[in-house]
């Protein structure tokens, strides 16, 4: 606190010796709003916390184990018990979605024991991807998602806004027992896990009406739903 002199000269732009006294205070109060833009490239921060940024290998097992076509293993590969599709809501705002995405992570947590998650938000440009000034990792035939290993409380608290939701377009936990993502332009979230995790889905009162089991040979796409 207190006075603070300035000095600034620059001859050759013809720029005399400029002095001004400020209050330190103004600088005090403006770090207090900063935020890091660039870090080592490893960790972000948020909450007053450092976490960890996801690389290539993280997400190895994914992209080694899906391929494109016209079934789940297209998102999903095909090392999980079960198998299921969601609907997303048909808004993208308000009371409705906020129920659905409680829901989703509520279970999710239930079915998990206490570990970290990894959480996917994909650079569409424009949705937020909440650290946008870190690398990205890229998974599928190319999409980018900025990776950060968090937890379930980080889900739904960091992202201000998306296409028609708030949560990581993809989610799994550090021991991969199950794998949730949501690509930009589907209208409905794949789901691989246990055989518990899919019968929760399907019968859970809020979720279980847009809840679908699929097949590693069925067409994954909701009925009255297309593939864009």
């Amino acid at each position: 606190p207190g006075p603070v002199d300035l000095v600034c000269e620059w001859p050759v732009a013809e720029i005399p010796v400029v002095h001004q006294t400020i209050d330190a205070q103004l600088i005090l109060d403006a770090a207090e709003k900063a935020r890091a833009m660039f870090g080592d490239g490893h960790h972000v921060v948020e909450d007053e916390r450092t976490w960890r940024l996801g690389a290539d290998a993280d997400v190895a097992w994914i992209n080694d184990g899906t391929s494109s076509g016209n079934t789940i293993a297209s998102a999903i590969p095909p090392v999980f018990a079960s198998y299921c599709t969601l609907e997303l809501p048909d808004t993208n705002e308000g009371a409705e979605l906020a129920r659905h995405e409680h829901a989703v992570i509520e279970l999710l947590t239930k079915q998990t024991p206490e570990q970290p998650w990894w959480l996917g938000f994909l650079d569409t440009g424009a949705s937020d991807v909440v650290f946008p000034y870190t690398p990205r990792t890229m998974v599928y035939s190319g999409y980018g998602y900025v990776l950060v290993e968090a937890g379930p409380q980080q889900t739904a608290q960091w992202r201000d806004q998306a296409f028609s939701w708030t949560l990581p377009e993809l989610m799994f936990p550090a021991d991969r027992s199950w794998l949730v993502s949501t690509m930009w332009d589907d209208s409905w979230t794949s789901i691989g896990g246990s055989q518990q995790l899919v019968d929760g889905l399907l019968s859970d009162a809020t979720l279980g009406s847009r809840a679908r089991r699929v097949t590693l040979d069925q067409d994954p796409t909701p009925p009255g739903h297309a593939v864009n």
